[in-house]
């Protein structure tokens, strides 16, 4: 009895793994905190620059049509 009951568990540890295996986890990958910290900044960077740069081109048309 015990001899089987070991054999089952076994093949029930590895049907258990294959099918962990087989289905992906939902779970969003890790981010560290000073990687957010680096993606933050630059995320406001960008914003900056496309802040700036429209009324620099704003500018320059007004300063060309009034020439």
């Amino acid at each position: 009895m015990n001899r089987k009951k070991k054999i089952n568990e076994t093949l029930k540890k590895r049907m258990k793994k294959a099918n962990a295996k087989l289905h992906k986890s939902n779970k969003p990958r890790y981010i560290s905190k000073a990687e957010r910290a680096k993606l933050e900044a630059e995320a406001a960077l960008q914003e900056a620059e496309a802040a700036t740069t429209p009324s620099e081109t704003e500018t320059m048309s007004t300063e060309t049509s009034v020439s």
